[in-house]
């Protein structure tokens, strides 16, 4: 690896000096111009839009949000027929309900569906009573019946409601998706119910702190596959004579059932095993012309044997392999981990093409959109691979953190998913060792945490969020990516094992229960004896975190914490958070290095007595969720003792120095010169995650002065200068024996090199991607190298290129990672007919799911930002008609 930098020691001093003097300068001069920017900053931020709402202005009083608890529900019966011809279902739901006050009304939730034959009966009074006409409060998605006897507190009771509701493509409630067949457009049903959809699909108290067991019942035609989170415990096609109805509320909805021959008009009823305890945005069922792959593993704890199945469309199934070989590596991983047994008796995951989040964790039923699940082994780069292997980790995860033990509220949404990013790549460090993943973790979470947290906008990660309607806007990098890092940093903290050990007696404690902050403290406490509380309190119940500047002097070092804002230094009132801060002290001697995890910061600074003619450095391994800002020749220094390789500072140091020091300069703290340096000294750096890390910083840089050109230009010849040379030592084919990190080196390489419009290297992918399409044969473009391929042929292209990107999305066939590529290349085009075109085509064929891919794709065209933000100011009730405010994928 040393030879493939070993030409850069010469190119990037001359870079530095005939280059960065120039940008800087000029940056300087134009960007004092503008009175948006402070004299005093050397390099301003150019922020994402964010839509953020502010939840901590918002009622404390819960009481107008939350359910009524004169009753709970103890189980479900549900029993749903599915018309896909006529995109319509219907059912009855049996709720059998624990009376804990004496009350006359029930309330409970309900959305968009017609309810009929509401009857309440009473164990204790043998009485049957019907409200005929409920009332219904449309805004907290609530009914409310009322009956004329109260039923008894202490007493048991069984609430029918009939209910019935479109199959619409919303991506919420119970919906139906589309996919193309032999040219014919065919549809399947599914649900998604987190946060607060399952209303939508059947009548229930929709809260997550309100468990109950749930047996599923589903009416289908008999050429359809019904799914649901228990296996089946029987299945039949209906017959009046022979079918057994004995539940009278349920005769009506059996008696409408056709009952000929023929296949298209017969109904099958399939009944599955009852759930554990568990919350109602975790139920699922799905109804389609599947088919599956099948699998199994056995569990380490018990030698149960459990079968574990995906399932998709038939067009796309040999697809699925990946991600259930995946499913079968981790099950078992998470099981030791945890010393708890997977509870239910299998685990499926369905692939959906038109899917709302990610992917959702129905307890025994995860599903997911097709780009989170499905690849093809053929043609699949790393990048794809590791994204599926991510999500059926993460989805995995939560069987444990969400579906065993659930938060009590979504306050708590962070004990689901920063557990289920943290554990979700802690796992595979097991599966697949050489992607470093406790490495990755820095620049694919951490650092996107901190950008987010930066923001004044921001808002802890626990955030009270009382109304229901506000809940999608938490599923951000902070529930999950600062959740998973400030979990991460408690972890080494602590230590690793002794953390586990204390997360399993969380788990123990409240299996099939409902959680909140102090239940996981308590555990991680009695594992380690460690004040839990008392460290992480601040970190998750307090918005923003800290940067750590570093002051030498004669006897050590002075060290003082702040809040971290992208615009600069905090104000005073900004300014008011002491956290707990693990320093993680580095120090080296004689090449012996000694790491102390027990520093803490406490108070608003202290001073730390070292050598400091030795080398330093604070959190080590880059596990605190903060900032530290040295002086610019410790920066240096640290930079110097870095490009030695692992003898003093480790890979982790090295990516987390890398970002500190470029989110520093970016704020104002230092100078973007200095920034610069680390990349100058860094140049021998043979880890593909340092470069990683470097190429990400200086594409937000070239992005941060979008519009002004000659900065641009001048970095994207700095950034041509780093990275043509190792394309060319590297070249553009890819070996099955070479290591992961040459070839993740070589992907991001020629990307850098291309996106900054390096000759040699455009024309390259240009001449390849004209074979694909002149001869249809894309074997030329090996898979890693696929997606910057299309960016570059349509960018650098005409109506051809375009056109042929446009088919590639366009054909049911294409692969979920190559689709989102064309999607992509379709953004980058310069041709003003062709974005005219892409504008038109988001609003009129584009999937709704994949809108967000659109409006990035054109974030990343420069030619494109202000007219994207323009199209969607002028079609924003448009728009937001089509996500149903749900369409832009949340995480889960």
């Amino acid at each position: 690896m040393a030879s493939i930098f070993g030409s850069l020691r010469a190119a990037l001093p001359r870079i530095r000096s005939t280059h960065v003097s120039r940008i800087l300068f000029t940056a300087r001069n134009q960007l004092l111009q503008s009175s948006q920017i402070l004299p005093t900053r050397y390099c301003s931020t150019t922020s994402v839009i964010t839509m953020t709402t502010d939840l901590a202005s918002t009622p404390t009083d819960s009481g107008d949000f939350r359910l009524p608890l004169d009753v709970k529900p103890t189980h479900y019966d549900v029993t749903i027929k599915t018309d896909l011809e006529n995109s319509i279902f219907e059912g009855v739901v049996k709720i059998d309900l624990d009376v804990k006050n004496e009350t006359s009304t029930i309330v409970f939730n309900s959305a968009d569906l017609k309810l009929n034959d509401a009857a309440l009966y009473s164990d204790q009074l043998k009485i049957k009573q019907v409200d005929p006409s409920p009332s219904f409060d449309d805004k907290a998605e609530r009914c409310i019946l009322s009956f004329s006897t109260p039923v008894p507190a202490g007493s048991k009771a069984t609430l029918s409601i009939g209910f019935s509701g479109e199959l619409t493509g919303a991506m919420m409630g119970y919906y139906k998706s589309s996919f193309e067949q032999d040219g014919t457009k065919k549809y399947y049903t599914l649900t998604q119910f987190e946060p607060t959809a399952a209303r939508r699909a059947f009548p229930c108290w929709d809260e997550p702190l309100l468990k109950a067991t749930f047996a599923v019942t589903m009416i289908s035609h008999p050429d359809t596959v019904n799914l649901s989170n228990m296996p089946i415990t029987s299945e039949e096609i209906y017959q009046p004579q022979t079918t057994k109805v004995e539940d009278p509320s349920l005769e009506a909805l059996f008696s409408a059932l056709t009952t000929q021959d023929s296949p298209e008009v017969q109904w099958k009823i399939s009944k599955f095993q009852t759930t554990p305890p568990m919350s109602t945005y975790l139920v699922a069922y799905a109804n389609g012309r599947f088919a599956h792959l099948e699998s199994s593993y056995k569990s380490p704890l018990s030698g149960k044997t459990r079968p574990l199945r995906i399932y998709s469309t038939p067009d796309v199934i040999h697809q699925a392999q990946y991600a259930l070989d995946i499913k079968a590596k981790v099950l078992p991983i998470y099981e030791e981990i945890f010393d708890i047994e997977y509870p239910l008796p299998k685990l499926d995951t369905l692939v959906a093409h038109d899917f709302d989040a990610g992917a959702m964790e129905n307890w025994g039923l995860i599903t997911g959109r097709t780009s989170a699940f499905l690849l093809d082994p053929k043609t699949a780069d790393v990048a794809a691979k590791q994204r599926v292997t991510v999500f059926q980790s993460h989805e995995i995860a939560h069987m444990w953190f969400g579906d065993i033990t659930t938060m009590e509220w979504w306050d708590y949404l962070y004990l689901n998913e920063g557990f289920a990013t943290l554990m979700g790549e802690v796992i595979i460090v097991g599966v697949y060792p050489e992607w470093k993943v406790d490495s990755s973790f820095i620049s694919e979470h951490l650092n996107d945490a901190l950008d987010l947290d930066a923001k004044l906008s921001s808002h802890p990660i626990e955030v009270h969020c009382p109304d229901a309607n506000q809940i999608n806007q938490i599923f951000d990098s902070l529930s999950y990516a600062k959740a998973g890092s400030v979990l991460r940093m408690l972890s080494n903290f602590v230590g690793e094992e002794r953390f586990l050990k204390g997360v399993s007696i969380y788990l123990k404690k409240h299996l099939y229960g409902n959680t909140v902050t102090k239940d996981l403290w308590q555990g991680i406490s009695e594992s380690t004896g460690v004040d839990v509380p008392r460290i992480m309190d601040n970190w998750i119940s307090k918005i923003g975190f800290p940067v750590i500047t570093v002051t030498e002097g004669e006897n050590g070092i002075h060290v003082r914490q702040d809040r971290f804002l992208e615009s600069g230094p905090a104000e005073e009132k900004d300014n008011e958070t002491i956290w707990n801060v693990p320093l993680a002290l580095l120090t080296a001697t004689n090449d012996k290095v000694n790491i102390d995890k027990s520093v803490v910061l406490d108070t608003r600074e202290k001073t730390l007595a070292i050598d400091t003619s030795k080398p330093f450095k604070l959190n080590a391994g880059t596990y605190g969720v903060y900032r530290v800002l040295y002086s610019d020749e410790r920066f240096a220094a640290i930079a110097k003792e870095a490009a030695k390789g692992d003898t003093v500072f480790s890979l982790n140091d090295r990516i987390g120095l890398v970002h500190d020091i470029m989110t520093l300069s970016k704020a104002g703290f230092c100078k973007v010169s200095s920034a610069l340096t680390i990349v100058d000294i860094l140049h021998d750096e043979k880890e593909f995650l340092v470069w990683d890390s470097i190429a990400r910083n200086i594409t937000t840089l070239v992005s941060t002065w979008w519009e002004h050109e000659v900065i641009v230009n001048d970095l994207n010849v700095f950034r041509r200068e780093l990275f043509a040379p190792i394309v060319k030592r590297l070249g553009y084919e890819y070996s099955p024996s070479e290591s992961v990190d040459i070839s993740q080196l070589r992907t991001r390489a020629i990307g850098q090199a291309a996106v900054a419009g390096d000759p040699a290297v455009v024309e390259e992918l240009k001449i390849r991607f004209a074979q694909y399409m002149r001869m249809q044969d894309d074997s030329a473009i090996p898979g890693d190298l696929f997606r910057t391929t299309i960016l570059t042929a349509v960018k650098h292209g005409g109506r051809e290129e375009y056109e042929f990107a446009k088919a590639l999305y366009e054909n049911p066939t294409t692969p979920p990672s190559r689709s989102i590529s064309a999607i992509m290349a379709m953004c980058v085009s310069q041709d003003e007919a062709c974005i005219k075109d892409t504008y038109t085509y988001i609003m009129s064929k584009a999937r709704t799911q994949d809108i967000i891919y659109f409006i990035n794709g054109f974030q990343t065209n420069f030619r494109t930002r202000r007219s994207c933000a323009q199209f969607f100011q002028d079609n924003y009730v448009e728009v937001s008609c089509q996500l149903r405010r749900r369409g832009v994928p949340r995480r889960t």
